[in-house]
Formats: C-alpha cells, sequence, structure tokens
C-alpha cells in the first residue's frame, strides 16, 4: 500500500514493506519464501518502519503482518545463527561477551529492535496468521493488540531446545499458571485458543482476519494521536514496574546460553548434518505438535496473505 504522501512501499527494504493508506501504516514482513523467520536486517528495518509510522503525522496505527502463508517462523537456526557473524563469534568462535552485549545493547539487541512497536506512541495491532512461533510469537506479543486466525499456531519450540523467551510477553500476558506450563512443555496454541486463554485478543476465520483487523484499526483512528499515546503510555508504564526491562536482560542472555551448551551444539550439528527438518522431527515428534502435528492442527498452507 502507498499513498500521494510517498513512502517506501517497500523500497529500500530487504525484509519487508512498508506502506500507507490514509492513517494506517503497514509493516510487512516479506521473506515469504522462508516463513518470514528473522535474519539481519529484519529488526533493524523493522525499527526504521516503525519510525517512519511515528514521524509522519497522518499515520495514527500501524499493523504489523507477514506476507506468504506465516506471521514469523522465528529466528532462522540454519547454520548456526552464522548469518549473525561477527556480532556473536570471534575467530568463528561463540564469544559469550559479544553476545550478551548484542543481548541486551539497544542500538544492536534484535529483541530491543524489534520492541520498538512497543515503545511507539501509536499502537501497533499485529495481524497473525499461519505460522507465528519462537522470536516470531516474542514479537508478535510485543504489539498492543493482536488478532490471528482460528487456526495460527502460536508456540515456543525453543523451550525445549536452543532458547529462552527474549521478550518476556509470554509471561506478562499469560500469567504464572498458563506461562509456567508453556515454558516447560513448549506447547503451542491455536489462533483460537490462545484468544480464549487470553494471550491475545482476538481470534477469527481466516477470511475475516484483514477486514477485522481493518475494522479495529479503523476504530482507533477515531481517537485523538494524543489520547491513543497517553492510554499506551500508562498501560506500558505498569508493565515496565513490574520488571519487564529486567526479564527482557535475562531472557535472551539466556537465549544465548542456551543456543550453546552441549546438548544445542549437538542439535546444531545434527541440524547442518542432516538438515533443519531432522532436528525438529526429532524435538516435536514425541509431542506430535509444529510440524509434526496432524493436518487439522497445523495452519492451512492456502491461507496466505498477498500484500
Amino acid at each position: 500500500m502507498s499513498d500521494a504522501r510517498g513512502t517506501h512501499d517497500g523500497d529500500g527494504f530487504e525484509t519487508l514493506l512498508y506502506g500507507v493508506q490514509g492513517p494506517v501504516a503497514t509493516v510487512t514482513l516479506d521473506r515469504r519464501e522462508h516463513l518470514n523467520t528473522i535474519v539481519p536486517p529484519m529488526p533493524d528495518e523493522v525499527e526504521a518502519a516503525v519510525a517512519l509510522a511515528i514521524r509522519d503525522p497522518a499515520v495514527k496505527v500501524i499493523v504489523l503482518r507477514g506476507a506468504g502463508r506465516a506471521f514469523c517462523a522465528g529466528y532462522d537456526f540454519g547454520g548456526g545463527f552464522k548469518h549473525w557473524g561477527d556480532a556473536l563469534e570471534t575467530d568463528g568462535s561463540w564469544d559469550p561477551g559479544k553476545d550478551f552485549v548484542m543481548a541486551t545493547a539497544l542500538e544492536v539487541s534484535p529483541t530491543q529492535k524489534l520492541m520498538s512497536v512497543w515503545r511507539s506512541p501509536k499502537p501497533v495491532i499485529a495481524q497473525v496468521h499461519g505460522w507465528c512461533v519462537g522470536g516470531g510469537s516474542d514479537f508478535a506479543l510485543c504489539a498492543d493488540l493482536v488478532v490471528a486466525s482460528d487456526d495460527a499456531v502460536i508456540g515456543t519450540p525453543y523451550s525445549r531446545m536452543w532458547g529462552a523467551y527474549l521478550s518476556g510477553m509470554w509471561l506478562y500476558r499469560l500469567g504464572l499458571t498458563r506461562a509456567k506450563e508453556h515454558a516447560l512443555t513448549g506447547r503451542p496454541l491455536s489462533g483460537r485458543q490462545a484468544a480464549d486463554a487470553g494471550l491475545i485478543n482476538r481470534a477469527v476465520p481466516f477470511a475475516e482476519l484483514e477486514a477485522t483487523v481493518a475494522a479495529l484499526a479503523g476504530d482507533l483512528a477515531r481517537i485523538p494521536s494524543s489520547q491513543l499515546a497517553a492510554m499506551k503510555l500508562i498501560v506500558n508504564q505498569a508493565y515496565e514496574n513490574m520488571g519487564l526491562a529486567s526479564t527482557q536482560t535475562l531472557g535472551p542472555i539466556l537465549d544465548g546460553l542456551m543456543r550453546n551448551t552441549p546438548d544445542a551444539l549437538r542439535f546444531i550439528e545434527q541440524a547442518e548434518r542432516e538438515g533443519v527438518r531432522a532436528v525438529v522431527t526429532e524435538r516435536d515428534g514425541p509431542f506430535g505438535d509444529y510440524s509434526q502435528a496432524p493436518p487439522e492442527l497445523r495452519p492451512d498452507p492456502a491461507h496466505v496473505i498477498e500484500p
């Protein structure tokens, strides 16, 4: 989408599309052939796109979505994060000093760059369909409102291997009882289950998803921007006072450690040797979920977002 104000419409971005229509800016993750998995420079580009929307006085609401058949399937761990290169390694080996700096510094942390949707004074609606897993779920839950298709799959398979909660939003949105269960088992929820559990705001049939989000964005756009910013700020500040920043310091540091345990290194070595599909099958097969679930418990591959 674009309008006469000359917004980017993806120009200059490698991993996403940006456009504006009326008072709504839309940020569309666009690595659709890779289920919109997160690689550089996606976190930087998300932050830049959010900044464009914030600086545009005509924009009142931001919609975040994924192109193709997924919102975001998490961080791309093909090759064991080699695409982050020198940011995490020294002489080809993991450097824990570099890792914890990358995990925590606002200027370089992928988690903090994706958290730009949380810090935006303009409300952000995440439109979730298909796979919304791992770091993709951490990202989506940073939005102010989350609307998903009934058959979306939302979960953190890294709970079983190679990671830890990043944004902490699973904890703050679910509460202790449900958060502990999903943290320890890694079991996913469908869009419908996520709405029923209070993890997200609403779930609707895929055919109604775009219209539902557009209507919600339209409702918000009728409210003065200063009023939206004030209400978002007071709610966000309450969660900041609960220790959100501390959670987001510890989570990514633990994530770095969990990517480099002996079990995790064997996991990546197997992925490099046999392919990602093989290690995912071994990890999730006993649980019968994610890609190892029966077809009726996976997102419908015909549900595709065409920007």
